[in-house]
């Protein structure tokens, strides 16, 4: 019997992801989007954890900072903004299109220990980077002995 490895959720996850990005998000009703169209995007994102911190950031080329909000409510922080498509000469011929332009939207559920009091947001030579400091230690539930001096 040969053994086979399981695919983690990771593996799966990041197929769904390849699969679900050539797609076009909102559902066309019935239509191809057709080249050169403006459609939606998402930019990419790491997310990293550190002893004080939760770091959100995003990939954002060609997004001008006046175009980003991030917002956070209930948890939830929305990380929204849009990047223009550049005006080209009436003369120059397109003949490969690849960037995608438009509105764009990323959400991310805050972890119960995320200060969003204290959140900062840094956009940076293409780059957006969200702070979210991390609160204190929770009291711990099981009983402490106090040392008597």
């Amino acid at each position: 019997m040969a053994i086979i490895p399981s695919e983690t959720l990771k593996d799966v996850e990041e197929l769904f992801d390849r699969y679900t990005r050539t797609l076009p998000w909102p559902w066309p009703s019935g239509r191809a989007i057709a080249a050169g169209t403006m459609a939606e995007w998402n930019p990419r994102v790491d997310i990293v954890e550190t002893d004080g911190a939760y770091e959100i950031q995003a990939d954002i080329p060609g997004v001008r900072k006046e175009d980003l909000k991030v917002t956070i409510d209930h948890g939830v922080l929305t990380v929204q903004g849009e990047r223009q498509q550049e005006k080209k000469e009436d003369s120059a011929r397109m003949h490969r299109v690849e960037r995608f332009y438009g509105h764009f939207s990323r959400s991310f559920t805050l972890p119960e220990d995320a200060d969003t009091a204290g959140l900062q947001a840094t956009a940076r030579e293409g780059q957006l980077t969200v702070t979210v400091p991390r609160k204190g230690p929770a009291p711990s539930a099981e009983p402490t002995q106090v040392p008597i001096q």
